[in-house]
């Protein structure tokens, strides 16, 4: 695909047998261009060179100047490390041939190989994924500007995708709603540099991240995943993925289960907030991996704080908006055995990853009523202050800013936490 012959997917319309417009998804153009660029063809020396780094091997020529390292380049994708003669200083180059011509790349080692900020395990990876970035830039250098320019976030994958989940959460802004106990969704990506596995393709532009390493960044709380220069241009509308939630809830409940569980008002309490984040921050750098022991942070409610915080993030509740209105309605049956047993029917429609959170959350939080002696929590307190963040609904909150009575919600979070044991069997 040169240049010239190249025609904007942006512009070209795309249609099916019958003439009919279709949208696409995903565009391949990036994956073929990768797929046609020139392989790593190392061009060993004659023989074992004496003084080689014990990190190269046969492409490693010694001492040699750039036109012999010409010489030798015959085909694209040829390539062999010398050690420079053209300063003074010792310096070790990579010499490879792309297009015909010849680059040379001032190479180096701190127990991974590099030239830029890229780090590779071997040459040979190096080598590959620089051809790959030399060839892009070469065939598709138009192609790859346009494609950030014209993004539109509203035509993206990630928006055709998740239409009816933006559409649920687009009916808790508390700008629409004026109203302070719904969540604030607008919360920036968490961007970090990630290694891709097999192929993936960039969630804003719908193009392929190219390349074998660091092809792009992946959010660590919702999983976007975009090329570097698409995660600049995305709104600060981060709706954490209950996948990528799980490691650090079970991290907060086990740090309570172990030195919160006698504390009283647990849950009840809030963390002061100048605590609360610095362990956002620790955990939004290294998710589960963070350190949240008492030297770290004395003050227990500051964790439990957290975990309501994270709770409260998740984009759809854990009692789901279909099935709270199933839980809502098996209060309604008077005999006791049959309300549990069509509480435990509703329950089991939820999403199995919700369900299992669930019923992780409701176990701890009966074991914290069995030291109501020592934490003064009740079952009826713990549902006080969950129902509104595991039961919340688009509709419970008028566009006067009033708040309805959760007196419902309550009593089902209360029987759900003290018959969870028969509930979630």
């Amino acid at each position: 695909m040169e240049k010239e012959e190249r025609k904007e997917v942006y512009d070209t319309p795309v249609t099916d047998e019958n003439g009919s417009p279709i949208s696409i998804v995903w565009k391949p153009d990036l994956y073929k261009l990768q797929q046609e660029s020139p392989k790593p063809q190392p061009v060993f020396a004659p023989s074992a060179v004496s003084g080689c780094p014990f990190f190269y091997g046969l492409e490693y020529h010694g001492a040699m100047n750039h036109k012999e390292a010409n010489s030798l380049l015959t085909d694209d994708g040829n390539y062999l490390i010398r050690l420079s003669t053209s300063s003074d200083d010792k310096m070790y180059t990579l010499s490879l041939k792309i297009f015909g011509k010849v680059h040379h790349y001032k190479l180096f080692y701190d127990g991974q190989h590099y030239v830029s900020q890229k780090r590779f395990n071997t040459i040979n990876d190096l080598v590959a994924d620089g051809l790959v970035t030399l060839y892009m830039e070469s065939k598709a250098g138009k192609y790859i500007y346009l494609m950030h320019s014209l993004i539109s976030y509203e035509k993206s994958p990630y928006m055709t995708l998740n239409k009816l989940k933006r559409k649920t959460i687009k009916k808790l802004k508390p700008r629409q709603l004026n109203c302070e106990e719904v969540v604030d969704y607008d919360k920036p990506h968490n961007f970090k540099t990630h290694n891709f596995k097999g192929l993936n393709w960039c969630e804003l532009c719908s193009n392929f991240l190219w390349g074998f390493t660091q092809q792009g960044v992946k959010c660590e709380d919702c999983g976007f995943s975009a090329h570097f220069k698409c995660s600049e241009k995305l709104p600060p509308d981060c709706y954490p993925d209950l996948k990528l939630f799980r490691g650090v809830f079970d991290k907060c409940v086990e740090e309570i289960e172990r030195r919160g569980m006698s504390v009283e008002g647990i849950y009840r309490v809030s963390g002061f907030q100048e605590e609360m984040d610095s362990l956002r921050l620790a955990l939004d750098k290294d998710g589960k991996g963070t350190i949240m022991d008492d030297q770290a942070y004395e003050n227990i409610h500051v964790v439990a704080s957290i975990l309501k915080m994270y709770l409260r993030l998740l984009p759809i509740p854990l009692i789901t908006y279909d099935v709270h209105p199933l839980v809502i309605k098996a209060l309604e049956i008077q005999m006791s055995w049959e309300r549990l047993a069509e509480l435990r029917t509703a329950l089991k429609k939820l999403p199995p990853a919700h369900y299992n959170t669930l019923s992780y959350l409701m176990a701890h939080l009966h074991r914290v009523t069995l030291r109501l002696d020592e934490n003064k929590m009740t079952a009826q307190n713990l549902s006080t202050v969950f129902a509104p963040t595991l039961m919340p609904m688009p509709d419970l909150i008028d566009f006067k800013g009033t708040i309805p009575d959760m007196n419902r919600d309550i009593s089902a979070l209360h029987m759900i936490i003290e018959n969870q044991n028969a509930i979630f069997n």
